[in-house]
C-alpha cells in the first residue's frame, strides 16, 4: 500500500519542512509515502466567490486516482485517540488500496473533494495553521505505525 498527502500550500516555513521530514523519514518504506503540494490559488481580498477553493479542488482531485482510499483531513471530521487511528489505519491496510490524505487551502477545500472523501478526520477541533497540520499529520501516522508494530514510542 502507497500512502500520500497532498496539501495545498508549496511554501511552508523551515520548521514545517523539517519536522515533516523528520517524522514521514520514519515511516516504514512499505508505504512509499510521498508529499504532493499544490500552489495556492490566487485569492484577492474581494473576491468572495470560492473561485481560489474549486481550482485547488480541481488540481487535487486531478491527482487521486480512481480506485485510491481518500481521507480529508477537517476540522468537521470524526475525532480519534491515536490508539483509534493504529486501529483505522490496519483497517485500510487491509483494504489493500492506495490512501491519499488531503489537507485544503486557505479556504478549506471544494465540495467535489469533500465528496471524494470516503472518511474525513479531524486532528482537532481546533483550525491549525496548514503547516501545523502537516506536522500533527506526520507525528500521528508515525504514531499509529508504532502503535501496530509494538514498538515503545507510543507510552500510555
Amino acid at each position: 500500500m502507497h500512502i500520500r498527502l497532498i496539501a495545498v500550500g508549496d511554501r511552508q516555513p523551515s520548521w514545517v519542512d523539517e519536522a515533516f521530514n523528520n517524522y514521514s523519514a520514519r515511516f516504514p518504506r512499505e508505504w512509499k509515502f510521498r508529499l504532493d503540494q499544490i500552489a495556492s490559488a490566487r485569492r484577492t481580498k474581494k473576491d468572495k466567490s470560492g473561485h481560489a477553493m474549486q481550482t485547488e479542488g480541481e488540481q487535487v482531485l486531478a491527482r487521486i486516482g480512481a480506485n485510491e482510499q481518500v481521507v480529508l483531513l477537517d476540522e468537521r471530521g470524526k475525532q480519534m485517540t491515536s490508539p483509534g487511528l493504529a486501529a483505522r489505519l490496519a483497517d485500510w491496510q487491509a483494504d489493500g488500496r492506495d490512501l491519499c490524505f488531503i489537507i485544503g487551502g486557505a479556504d478549506g477545500v471544494s465540495d467535489a473533494c469533500r465528496e471524494r472523501a470516503s472518511f474525513t478526520w479531524s486532528m482537532s477541533s481546533l483550525t491549525l495553521p496548514h503547516g501545523l497540520a502537516r506536522v500533527l499529520f506526520a507525528e500521528q501516522m508515525y504514531r499509529a505505525w508504532t502503535l501496530q508494530a509494538g514498538h515503545p514510542y507510543h507510552r500510555e
